[in-house]
């Protein structure tokens, strides 16, 4: 079955290039014009993937991407006129997959179609090896409905912090190196600083170590992190 992609862009000769486009690579195509059409349609379970203007009428994408997070999980890929640093730290951290700027070509955005769905698929088949659930101690991860808790008490995470925990948890008592971690957690073609995963790392101790006085990433010096079952 092909897979089904939604088109959120309110311009309209954007969107019927990007619909020809996908259509001709074979994949299912979807449209809306504006920002609570395609919250509707990103929420009603029949698209595989999102790709979302950030500049909306009615809601822009960030609102939208805000929204959806609440409840879904689906990949999400934001398109947007403006190249702030900003913008792509907000929509990334808001839990976009990846983040493109116009004008780009469109053998890129098909290319990074397929490394989102190919990881995410990756991650669906771990779920469904009965790794819907991963956690330590008293830290429990829900991987399918996208929540942390420790102690019972939810832990809330952005995006890209659940991603390196949940890759850490998967990987337990084993040491990964930073370069693989950007890979699993950033993308393979991420251009940004090196030592990001460094600043993930301590933004999630300071949700999880700092309040709950606990060690649960390990740093494992000129190596890389990570998390060791209890003894």
């Amino acid at each position: 079955m092909a897979m089904t992609v939604l088109i959120v862009e309110d311009e309209e000769k954007i969107g019927r290039f990007l619909e020809l486009e996908l259509m001709h690579e074979g994949y299912e195509v979807m449209k809306a014009a504006n920002g609570r059409e395609g919250l509707e349609k990103a929420q009603s379970g029949r698209a595989d993937l999102v790709v979302l203007d950030v500049m909306l009428p009615e809601l822009n994408g960030f609102e939208v991407l805000r929204r959806l997070r609440k409840n879904s999980d689906i990949p999400v890929i934001m398109l947007t006129a403006r190249d702030e640093v900003m913008d792509k730290v907000a929509g990334l951290d808001g839990g976009a997959d990846d983040y493109m700027t116009k004008p780009f070509a469109i053998e890129e955005l098909l290319a990074r179609i397929r490394l989102v769905l190919k990881k995410r698929g990756g991650a669906a088949g771990l779920a469904g090896q009965n790794r819907s659930r991963l956690g330590v101690g008293r830290l429990c991860m829900d991987v399918q409905r996208y929540e942390v808790s420790y102690d019972g008490k939810q832990v809330e995470l952005t995006h890209r912090e659940f991603e390196l925990l949940r890759v850490l948890l998967e990987n337990k008592n084993i040491v990964i190196s930073r370069d693989t971690l950007l890979q699993k957690v950033c993308g393979y073609d991420y251009m940004g600083e090196t030592n990001i995963i460094d600043v993930y790392v301590r933004y999630l101790r300071s949700k999880l170590d700092d309040v709950y006085q606990v060690k649960i990433i390990q740093t494992v010096r000129g190596v890389g992190y990570c998390i060791k079952d209890e003894n």
